[in-house]
């Protein structure tokens, strides 16, 4: 089969030195990599590197190799063009038309999927101006990727960092599986939360499950790559962030509530995959509960937890707003699957067979998905991701 063809741009960031790495991860797995760096790109890393990496000539301007027209073929002939970092200027001139350089050019000829990883100072980033440019390409069709927050140049702190390579890789693999060059969840936010809620006992002790939030951050990484505006809702997992989510992390299934709430405000879906305790202890003890010689093993009362996915799905903070639910079972899949979903009133329900080795923790998933007006959607085994976008599929139709 034919490689892939990607065009790599880069701009001139201090971040351009992880480019490197993402080249890296494009071409170790199989990619046909042409790296364009602006001229200012070249004072961070030089042409060199950018040609030993990729195994092509890193060519900067128009000029250059003129019989091949390469302003124009390289945008023609590509699957998808990524330009990471994407500094605020870089930005400006793709949402105006500009078109001074060969990255600019490529950018005006490209047909294919457009990714956008930005990467500047918080300042810069919340900039109106900056906000009006991101709009416009997003509005057009290209995705562009959240910042993450983190440490920026000198002693800075914010909005603003280039997302890690990895996870930036994660989402071109995505749009080029898709292979659709206009994401259908462009102006759409969408909420999701993923991982475990544990419920404390005392200050070492917990009530908690085996959930390991894989399954919601397949759900973050896939609407990224879809084009929507993602927050991710994070019972103590130990995964790395995806890559354009705004993740806002939680241990409780009280702090949850509190979090979804809050993000669902503006939300046009929202999906409930993270496994929220039932009941949590009564009373919490303030010091670690001993084990007393000769003493009865002591009892935990509980009390219910608050039922969000009910919550959300009886009072829609939006009009239109579509709500996803998971349910784990471990036997009776279907008739139990059916009743929870008549019972909590959201519109989507993910019923899959859990266990000790099944689900829980593990790269894959088998699901059937439960419509509220009666449509079933089998999910075979096969990879989280795999399944997130079938959710996906489902939802897009389904929105206002």
């Amino acid at each position: 089969m034919e490689k892939p063809k990607v065009v790599l741009g880069v701009s001139g960031g201090i971040a351009a030195y992880k480019a490197c790495e993402l080249l890296r991860r494009l071409t170790e797995s199989g990619h046909f990599v042409r790296v364009v760096p602006t001229a200012s790109a070249l004072h961070f890393v030089g042409e060199a590197t950018w040609s030993a990496l990729s195994g092509q000539a890193a060519v900067t301007e128009v000029w250059e190799t003129v019989h091949e027209v390469p302003h124009v073929r390289i945008g023609q002939g590509a699957d998808l063009v990524v330009v990471a970092p994407a500094t605020a200027d870089l930005l400006a001139k793709a949402a105006h038309g500009l078109a001074d350089d060969l990255l600019t050019n490529t950018l005006l000829t490209a047909r294919c999927p457009v990714v956008f990883a930005p990467a500047m100072h918080t300042e810069m980033w919340e900039h109106p101006a900056t906000q009006e440019n991101v709009a416009t390409l997003r509005r057009r069709g290209a995705v562009v990727i959240e910042p993450a927050v983190g440490r920026l140049t000198g002693v800075d702190t914010g909005k603003g960092r280039l997302p890690d390579p990895e996870e930036i890789f994660e989402v071109c693999r995505r749009v080029l599986a898709r292979g659709v060059a206009a994401p259908d969840l462009v102006g759409r936010h969408v909420v999701i939360s993923a991982g475990g809620t544990r419920e404390p006992l005392d200050p070492v002790r917990f009530l908690g499950n085996r959930s390991s939030g894989k399954q919601g951050y397949a759900l973050a990484r896939t609407a990224v790559a879809r084009g929507a505006r993602v927050t991710l809702i994070a019972a103590n997992t130990a995964l790395a962030d995806p890559a354009g989510a705004d993740v806002v992390r939680v241990g409780t299934a009280v702090q949850l509530r509190e979090a979804v709430l809050k993000a669902a405000a503006d939300a046009d879906a929202v999906v409930m995959a993270a496994a929220v305790a039932d009941f949590r202890p009564a009373a919490y003890a303030q010091g670690k509960i001993k084990k007393e010689e000769g003493a009865a093993a002591p009892t935990v009362e509980l009390v219910r937890n608050p039922d969000v996915l009910a919550e959300i799905s009886t009072e829609r903070a939006k009009a239109g707003q579509v709500v996803v639910g998971f349910a784990a079972e471990t036997d009776q899949v279907r008739e139990n699957g059916r009743k929870k979903l008549l019972r909590k009133g959201c519109d989507l329900l993910v019923v899959n067979e859990v266990g000790e080795h099944k689900t829980f923790g593990s790269a894959e998933n088998e699901a059937v998905i439960l419509a509220s007006d009666g449509q079933e959607t089998p999910v075979p085994h096969g990879p989280k991701e795999a399944l997130a976008d079938v959710v996906w599929d489902l939802v897009v139709p389904r929105l206002a």
